[in-house]
């Protein structure tokens, strides 16, 4: 006689992916931060940048031979870090952008394209119907253990309108 297949799994909820998919990226913010501490500025190369953190997202180089390489963890990480390289390929500075310094520093009336630049990639945009021509960008964060957003408002004409840090709703649902 043959034996019957196996039963299939049980899915599991989407409460326990979104679980999952939290504590992944928390490992993530953990192990940026630990890369971070073995890169030092004057006497870290390019190649140990890369060996760290791997392919840069975006490269940008200046004109005096200097190079900005991004490393974004949006939407599903909780930083955006800059690594800035001489023109003699030593680690200058190794930022992590979104602190509170950082945030303090986002003013109304700012544009987009600086926004970006303070704060590196954003998690996710948002629009809503009852806001026509004002567009939120959210960045996800972590201070301590509490998972937030940082919203930043901005008009039809791509100019800040207000910003602020509250709570990650994926970190406050309950249910399934």
């Amino acid at each position: 006689m043959g034996r019957s297949p196996p039963t299939p799994p049980r899915h599991r909820p989407m409460r326990h992916l979104l679980i999952a998919l939290l504590a992944a990226a928390s490992l993530l913010a953990a192990c940026d931060e630990q890369r971070a501490a073995r890169l030092e500025e004057g006497i870290s190369t390019e190649s140990d940048v890369r060996r760290q953190f791997g392919e840069p997202a975006q490269i940008t180089e200046r004109a005096d031979g200097s190079k900005l390489l991004s490393y974004p963890r949006q939407p599903e990480g909780w930083t955006n870090y800059e690594a800035e390289v001489g023109a003699d390929g030593k680690l200058t500075a190794l930022r992590q952008l979104l602190t509170e310094a950082n945030f303090a520093k986002v003013q109304p009336g700012m544009s987009d394209l600086a926004v970006g630049k303070l704060l590196g990639r954003h998690a996710k945009e948002l629009r809503y119907a009852t806001r026509p021509g004002e567009t939120v960008r959210r960045w996800h964060v972590q201070r301590g253990q509490d998972k937030k957003v940082f919203d930043v408002t901005f008009d039809a004409d791509g100019k800040v309108l207000s910003s602020n840090l509250g709570d990650d709703d994926r970190q406050t649902q309950t249910g399934g």
